[in-house]
């Protein structure tokens, strides 16, 4: 299987070159022109990330900041900024590495191959869900506000894991608990209310926002 490269830089004319380039070497790419696109790009597991620093709304710094907690792999920025500080401010936020445009397609290609070299022994991806600034990692068992981390009881977790993945659909209370607790547990559905209802609580206190909506008369859907 090839390797995963998402390019976020808020120019399309650079990510479409990078991409093509790339695509021409083997690689399968991703791009994205702003942060928003590139968290949704997170759910493809990427082994390697080009970060744009200077892009307008979220930079790549806070971006990077907002993602390493369940990003494994290599960050890579891309920046005019050449002075130390800005360096230092990219490693401190997480990057792996630093290249300064105006740059050499041979270079960055041959920067890329090292660090996912080095990355190879490591490559177990992490499975991500992004859901409205909401980063859930389903294979760390951790969500995610921005930088900020979330907790929940397993069993809590485990609903918003069968919601989120299956974004949109409404579920009856009878179905969330057969799925979350098993079709023999012993108990009443009921307890899926009160569940979700502290689930809803601590999204809210963090994010201001309701993730998960209630369909009077039918059941929940975690909201797209």
């Amino acid at each position: 299987m090839p390797y995963k490269i998402l390019i976020v830089d808020d120019e399309k004319m650079l990510t479409d070159l990078l991409s093509d380039h790339f695509k021409d070497n083997g690689y399968l790419t991703y791009t994205a022109n702003n942060a928003k696109t590139a968290l949704s790009n997170l759910k493809h597991s990427p082994d390697l990330i080009l970060l744009d620093i200077n892009m307008p709304e979220t930079d790549g710094l806070a971006l990077c900041k907002m993602i390493r907690d369940n990003v494994t792999c290599p960050i890579i920025f891309l920046t005019a900024r050449i002075t130390e500080q800005d360096k230092i401010n990219g490693f401190l936020t997480g990057g792996d590495d630093y290249i300064t445009k105006p740059f050499s397609l041979p270079e960055i290609t041959a920067r890329i191959g090292a660090h996912l070299r080095r990355e190879y022994r490591n490559h177990n991806s992490q499975q991500l869900l992004t859901s409205q600034d909401l980063i859930v990692n389903l294979s760390k068992r951790t969500v995610f506000y921005k930088d900020t981390e979330i907790g929940f009881s397993k069993k809590e977790f485990d609903i918003i894991e069968f919601l989120i993945t299956n974004s949109g659909q409404v579920f009856d209370k009878e179905r969330l608990y057969e799925s979350v607790w098993g079709f023999d547990a012993e108990g009443d559905s009921n307890v899926v209310k009160e569940h979700v209802r502290k689930i809803r609580q601590k999204l809210h206190d963090v994010t201001g926002k309701d993730y998960i909506e209630t369909i009077w008369g039918v059941g929940y859907r975690w909201n797209r």
